[in-house]
Parts: C-alpha cells; structure tokens; sequence
C-alpha cells in the first residue's frame, strides 16, 4: 500500500539541513512538483507550527506534517525525507527528527489506510531503525514495500 505513494520520485535521503523549515520544504519539493500540493500548504504547515508547536512530530526521531485538505492539497500525496544527523523540530520528547513524512490528504477520509500502514511502520522499531540507517532511497523503499 504505502509503496503506491512512497516511490524513488518521493523519498530522499540528506546528510544534514539547516532547520525544521527547509526540511519540511525538501520533503515537501516532490509532492509540489507532481501538483499533488500548492505552495500554500507549506505555509500552512509553518503557520500551525507557529501558532500551536511542532503538533506533526509523532514519536521520538519521527514527524508527519500535515495540514488541512482545503489548505493546498490538489490530491492524496505523500513523501519521505530521511535527515542522516537528524534536525530539530523545537519538539522537546522527540528531537532531534531523522524521518519525515509529509501527508497531503485530499479529504477527510481517503487516507486513512495510509495513516494505518504509517502507524504500522512508526510502530515497528527494527523496521524503523533499519529506515534510519539506510544510505540509499532504495534501502528505505525495501522496507516501505512490507507495508
């Protein structure tokens, strides 16, 4: 399921970045190059950020940034950026954030199956460590094709 969305085109891998704001740019730049997002969903992911704190950062290493539907979302769309020494994301608990993954969700229901499969993966710790540590897209999308 989550290789549907998750592909060579959608998922990279930096060694470093310089904060939260251009990493959620990076993993953002597919999904904005294949129309599935506006560049207004970007800036309503920065204006959560700022008004309510980095709400998008799941779990210890892990952020999902989203935002509403209505908020620049053309259609479903998601995307994967692995950060190598990780940036952080003003998330006390969790930083500094290796793994992002940006949802852009079309409405209020049609992913719901890939936030089950994400849940899934977030939650398998070998699989993730593996993600964590991998040195090429491909090695991230061999564990992505499990799910």
């Amino acid at each position: 399921m989550l290789a549907k969305w998750l592909t060579s085109q959608t998922v990279n891998i930096v060694d470093s970045i310089e904060d939260w704001q251009t990493a959620i740019q990076l993993c953002a730049k597919p999904l904005l190059q294949n129309n599935a997002i506006s560049p207004d969903y970007i800036q309503a992911i920065f204006k959560l950020h700022e008004s309510i704190g980095p709400y998008y950062v799941l779990a210890p290493g892990i952020a999902m940034p989203h935002a509403r539907p209505e908020q620049g979302v053309n259609q479903l769309g998601l995307s994967m950026l692995l950060v190598k020494d990780g940036v952080k994301f003003n998330s006390e608990e969790n930083d500094p954030v290796y793994l992002i993954t940006l949802l852009a969700a079309s409405d209020s229901t049609s992913h719901i199956e890939i936030l089950t499969q994400l849940a899934t993966l977030f939650g398998t710790q070998n699989d993730i460590q593996t993600i964590f540590n991998a040195q090429t897209p491909a090695q991230i999308l061999s564990v992505i094709n499990h799910y």
